[in-house]
């Protein structure tokens, strides 16, 4: 039950927390072989996935599924040339392929490129040569197949075209059809801890998006993620929610999980939506849980007492800055805790509410035992306690497990943000006496405002308390007076319509519940907000919108 212990070391504080953790590397260490593979001999017969969709199909992987089939797939991949080294994207939504798939692509060492299938013909073109991309496996959902076919003129690496559920198109390959008719053994291929494993493409809130590459000792960072901050149980079953094409997904649906011996819960769908979501929790008795905040205020917006979820042991949040005014209502009607955590594509989880403390609501918590995180000021000295400064990685005394190699094959945009022994997160918080991190913002989302310094953040969350808000962007807009005026874009909750009435009483609730000098003076309400394609807030837009 302590397979994870394998590869760390702990050490724990007088009151039993973890006060430090340091890694075990074994000699070329590989997921697929040193985890999967060893956890299939040890306990063959356990549920390491539970795939279910919207029309009633579920689907048991085992670990010893889990490793015949990858081991298959990888064989399949080896005879349509796919070698180590080489980038093969992974368009697969919440299909149970991409599990198969993406130990198949570890065992052979080639790179895995987790992307969503929200990309179109010009996101394609811009990926496929920015990393020189040799294959994609790709679901036949929607209008993938098209614009990835629609990209090829111009994207002359792409040389193999793998489809998965549903029938092959015209020059692809049939993923569900031919990879079960390769061999489920094969010797093993020998990976450095050096060499990339996965490449993850930045959501681009300021630019066009980076290329974040992780070496093979990846997924023993994600030990913290899932025994100390989801709680993960080895009997139990955890619910990440997030899609494949995302970060996330590697934080929640594989990897520390495994490494914890935990069974993973997927729901295969393409609208979120709570009311079907929720009855899964009893159903299969889900009993850890993590999701973006925007997810549980959908929750909280339901009846929950119509729903069993006696069933939860614990839930946990990250993606966006959690609202107190969320925290409350989930521990108001479920009993527990939201307990926060914090990171980046290019880290693992650098700040998090540990299990068996007591989160201060709209904290992120204190910084991971594995990580030397600070707050700096723009000459990069640590600022007192209750400063606003820029959330930093020291890495002068060692790399974290976790830490992202760079950009990949651009040295110099690594020195951009990675310099003298420092990585620069471009978030902005301040830290209480307890050592408690408070998220601030972007550091360019800051607004400056008659000789003040206002954090989107705290804004927002005043905001969102009020009843008839359910989403919101605040932003400073150009005025010759102030400098900056804080501006509130709006979504409104069922119910309730534009008005002046209703501006002028949120901008008085904000006033009540914040530093008056903080209140929103201009508010527009909006049917939407511009996203990225991972759903971040661009904030950048609003901005070049106003001064337009």
């Amino acid at each position: 039950m302590n397979f994870y212990k394998r590869f760390c070391n702990e050490v724990f504080d007088e009151k039993g927390l973890l006060k430090k953790l340091t890694f075990k590397f074994e000699p070329n260490f590989n997921f697929a072989y040193d985890v999967v593979d060893e956890l299939a001999a040890q306990n063959p017969d356990k549920t390491a996935m539970l795939w279910t969709d919207d029309y009633g199909t579920e689907k048991i992987f085992t670990f010893a599924d889990l490793k015949k089939q990858s081991t298959m797939a990888a064989n399949y991949f080896l005879s349509l040339g796919i070698a180590r080294g080489d980038t093969v994207m992974l368009v697969l939504k919440r299909h149970w392929q991409f599990w198969v798939a993406v130990l198949a692509l570890h065992r052979i060492g080639a790179v895995g490129i987790p992307a969503t299938n929200l990309l179109t013909k010009k996101d394609y073109i811009y990926r496929f040569n920015a990393a020189q991309v040799k294959a994609i496996v790709a679901t036949t959902d929607g209008e993938v197949v098209e614009h990835i076919d629609s990209a090829l003129s111009q994207s002359p690496s792409l040389k193999i075209r793998i489809s998965a559920k549903g029938t092959s198109a015209p020059g692809w390959s049939d993923f569900d059809a031919e990879y079960v008719k390769f061999p489920d053994t094969m010797e093993r291929i020998e990976t450095k801890h050096s060499d990339p494993f996965l490449l993850y493409f930045t959501s681009g809130t300021t630019g066009m998006p980076k290329m974040v590459w992780h070496d093979f000792t990846y997924p023993l960072g994600h030990i913290i993620t899932a025994k100390y901050w989801h709680n993960v149980n080895p009997d139990g079953m955890h619910f990440t929610i997030s899609d494949t094409g995302w970060m996330k997904a590697m934080w929640g649906k594989i990897y520390g999980q495994w490494l914890c011996e935990g069974a993973v819960f997927v729901r295969d769908f393409d609208k979120f939506t709570p009311a079907d979501l929720l009855p899964l929790f009893k159903k299969h008795s889900i009993t850890t849980f993590c999701a973006p905040p925007t997810m549980y205020r959908f929750f909280i917006q339901e009846d929950l007492s119509k729903y069993d979820l006696s069933t939860l042991e614990h839930i946990s949040t990250a993606g966006e800055p959690l609202n107190a005014e969320v925290y409350n209502k989930m521990l108001e009607m479920t009993g527990l805790r939201l307990m926060e955590g914090f990171g980046q594509t290019e880290t693992t989880l650098t700040l998090f509410n540990q299990v068996g403390t007591i989160p201060k609501p709209g904290s992120m918590g204190i910084p991971s035992p594995a990580w030397d995180v600070d707050i700096v000021d723009l000459q990069g000295n640590s600022v007192p306690t209750g400063t606003v400064g820029e959330i930093v990685i020291r890495t002068d005394k060692s790399t974290p497990c976790g830490m992202f190699g760079g950009y990949y094959q651009d040295p110099e945009l690594t020195k951009t943000v990675w310099y003298d022994d420092i990585y620069h997160t471009g978030d902005t918080a301040w830290q209480d006496e307890d050592g408690f991190y408070w998220f601030v913002g972007r550091t360019d989302d800051v607004i400056k405002s008659s000789g003040y310094r206002i954090g989107p953040f705290e804004v927002e969350s005043a905001i969102l308390e009020h009843p008839a808000c359910v989403e919101c962007a605040v932003t400073g807009v150009p005025d010759p007076v102030r400098g900056q005026l804080v501006k509130a874009t709006i979504i409104l909750a069922k119910g309730y319509a534009p008005s002046d009435e209703l501006k002028k009483e949120i901008q008085n609730f904000v006033k009540q519940n914040t530093a008056p000098y903080k209140y929103p003076r201009v508010v527009e309400f909006v049917d939407e907000l511009p996203k990225t394609i991972s759903g971040k807030i661009r904030r950048a837009e609003i901005r070049d919108n106003d001064k337009n």
